[in-house]
């Protein structure tokens, strides 16, 4: 396939233990709710010990309307790099593109070249899940010791929009417990993959951020 190229800014998130993550809900109009628009990476420890998390969201605040339309793009490959050395460079990369009804995913493989431009790592191909539809049940493939899943999911991000605005404008001192979650009844479309730590090197931490490409 041809070279692709990135399109859109990245997530970045660090894991040393079980769970930190960055989010990102507001972007340039150009960018916001379309295919290569990052609403939040997550890494976590599994269910099984053994491994490893990563889910991908992307097409923030649809709503139930928008959900049941809203499409992965096959020209925009969704691009989980891993940094395993503490260096900030990938040393590995998982990749997920969509063709037909299904999400095909490449890797933890090392990248061809680093940083902004990919070429998709054929060679190691992992697996695929048929793409799950909105109101039906979710759809997930294991394939090499990995699971997958690709679909529309309830966004998990929890913020309090109306309050974080009080407390900028100095009318409020600090967030409400419990808060009023600005994004209920909102979705995303999600990217999900479960990994083996043995594939994953050796290092008791590692760097992770997400990128979305498009095909040039």
């Amino acid at each position: 396939m041809k070279k692709t190229k990135m399109l859109l800014g990245l997530s970045f998130v660090a894991i040393s233990g079980l769970l930190l993550i960055a989010a990102d809900h507001a972007d340039a109009p150009a960018i916001t709710g379309n295919a290569n628009d990052i609403t939040d990476v997550y890494a976590f420890q599994g269910q099984d010990t053994n491994n490893m998390v990563f889910v991908v969201n992307t097409q923030g605040l649809l709503s139930p309307g928008a959900s049941a339309t809203a499409v992965f793009n096959e020209n925009v490959m969704t691009e989980i790099n891993i940094d395993n050395t503490g260096d900030n460079v990938e040393d590995l990369v998982i990749q997920a593109i969509k063709r037909g009804g299904k999400m095909y995913f490449f890797g933890p493989i090392a990248p061809g070249t680093t940083g902004t431009s990919s070429t998709v790592k054929t060679a190691g191909a992992s697996g695929s899940v048929d793409i799950s539809s909105y109101g039906g049940a979710a759809i997930t493939s294991t394939s090499n010791g990995m699971k997958f899943f690709a679909g529309p999911r309830d966004d998990p991000f929890f913020f309090d929009l109306n309050q974080f605005k009080a407390i900028l404008a100095g009318t409020a001192t600090g967030f409400n417990n419990p808060g009023t979650d600005s994004f209920a009844g909102t979705n995303v479309l999600a990217t999900i993959v479960e990994v083996p730590k043995s594939l994953l090197g050796t290092s008791a931490t590692i760097n992770v951020w997400a990128e979305t490409k498009q095909k040039q």
